[in-house]
């Protein structure tokens, strides 16, 4: 049963996952209510839940976070709980803003933790939830996604940011002081597939591989896509995001590796990837 069947993960694993299915919609279940879970796993009955709801709206997460609290915490907390009644495994998707981005070296699963923001708060609480009420259960961190079901009309993610951007002529400016791992979720995808078959539950980081700036993100997709706009570099001080957001938060995937889960692409190769799927290389 896969929970946010259409957002950018949810998509990509209902194309990737063989066997049998249950892909529910928020309009199917909502999370932050117990109620509602339960209905779900009655009626499907899953032998693995993976739930990629999350309220994800960083910057307005910290002046009113009833919205993330109910999703990111309460949320997790009834799936794991129902995962338990039901018996299922359960794969909760989890982020990178768990950690405070003091190392300058790929974070393990084992390195302390120290949210910046609300958002990242709420995430870590999920996770413990899901560690304490669902014995069976896979964490997976990852970062920065990009995937086919953001460039929908209303959707979006960086490189669609960009793209739009762009093509109405804005100057545009990206923070180059904030280092991540840019994740495809087409790729992601086949990684959590790979990872639930091994039956080898735990923490896990899941990323593309290598690492890079915004910045360096935002001119790799002019450079492939041949658009040239007024590209320039900024600090996260300048722009002045309400949230903070950690200096690097690059993830290091050690633990996927030891349980013979193959490497995700360098993050420039899935850049192209994904770009190829749009239609937009150059």
């Amino acid at each position: 049963m896969i929970i946010g069947a259409d957002g950018q993960l949810g998509t990509d694993l209902v194309r990737t996952l063989d066997g049998e299915l249950s892909p529910l919609t928020h309009a199917q279940i909502e999370v932050s209510d117990r109620t509602s879970v339960d209905a779900a796993m009655a009626v499907h009955r899953p032998e693995v839940v993976i739930n990629t709801a999350a309220y994800h709206q960083v910057d307005a997460a910290e002046s009113d976070p009833a919205q993330a609290i109910a999703v990111n915490i309460v949320g997790a907390r009834n799936v794991a709980l129902a995962c338990a009644a039901y018996d299922a495994d359960l794969c909760n998707v989890s982020t990178d803003y768990v950690f405070g981005g003091e190392q300058r070296t790929p974070y393990a699963e084992h390195d302390a933790t120290g949210p910046l923001n609300v958002y990242g708060t709420t995430k870590l609480a999920g996770e413990h939830f899901v560690q304490a009420l669902a014995p069976r259960s896979y964490i997976a961190r990852t970062t920065g996604l990009f995937g086919i079901a953001g460039s929908r009309v209303g959707r979006s993610n960086f490189v669609e940011t960009m793209l739009r951007l762009a093509e109405q002529g804005r100057d545009i400016k990206v923070v180059a002081d904030q280092r991540v791992s840019p994740t495809y979720t087409y790729d992601l995808a086949l990684a959590l597939g790979g990872l639930i078959a091994t039956r080898k539950y735990g923490l896990y980081h899941v990323t593309n591989a290598d690492e890079c700036s915004w910045f360096e993100l935002a001119k790799a997709v002019f450079e492939l896509t041949g658009l040239e706009p007024n590209l320039s570099e900024t600090t996260a001080a300048e722009f002045g995001a309400a949230a903070r957001r950690p200096a690097y938060s690059v993830l290091a995937n050690s633990a996927l590796e030891r349980v013979g889960v193959p490497r995700l692409q360098p993050w420039r190769d899935a850049l192209k990837a994904y770009l190829s799927e749009r239609g937009l290389l150059a």
